[in-house]
């Protein structure tokens, strides 16, 4: 199903979860490079135009969907496939109509993602399991998203979740949730 040395790009800010996902889809057949922000990833696009790209929605509290446009300028072609801890109607419209091909809540499997990434006429189970998304992931992911909104003011974020800044400072102060694992196949 894949083409061998395809160039994939691999936009993701969480180290241990973008070194999974480029091995992963090496395994598959694509030639991945790496990136673990927006000025990383078009300079790496500015080398070499890849074929297809997988996007965090969540690069560092800046919203990937601002990343597609610019990759679609160094590469016009290119199949981009947009992955979020956080999926919504709204960002996976928008995703689309910036030029994404498809939007995908994490964790999504390899063969869904290599599906995504390939061919536009699939149907994919995009359901996010509950069950894998533990409530300190999801606060997670909605924190991420109203700082995002905020522009990564802290006291605005923290007014608009009516939370004591201190607290939010202190959720902020710990890592990721342990539970956005990668199901490879």
């Amino acid at each position: 199903m894949t083409s061998p040395n395809r160039p994939l790009l691999v936009v993701e800010d969480d180290e241990s979860y973008r070194s999974l996902l480029a091995r992963s889809l090496q395994r598959r057949g694509f030639a991945v490079r790496t990136a673990s922000s927006a000025d990383e990833a078009l300079a790496v696009c500015a080398e070499q135009a890849p074929a297809y790209v997988v996007l965090d929605l969540n690069l560092r509290g800046e919203s990937g969907l601002n990343l597609i446009r610019p990759l679609l300028a160094y590469a016009p072609t290119a199949r981009i496939v947009v992955l979020t801890g956080y999926a919504s109607i709204q960002t996976t419209v928008a995703a689309m109509r910036l030029g994404a091909c498809h939007y995908l809540p994490k964790p999504a499997n390899t063969g869904d993602l290599v599906r995504a990434l390939l061919d536009d006429n699939i149907a994919l189970d995009t359901r996010i399991d509950e069950e894998q998304l533990s409530v300190q992931h999801l606060q997670w992911e909605y924190i991420q998203r109203k700082l995002a909104e905020n522009d990564g003011n802290i006291s605005a974020t923290a007014r608009a979740l009516k939370m004591h800044r201190r607290t939010l400072q202190r959720k902020l102060a710990k890592r990721r949730p342990p539970d956005l694992g990668f199901a490879v196949e």
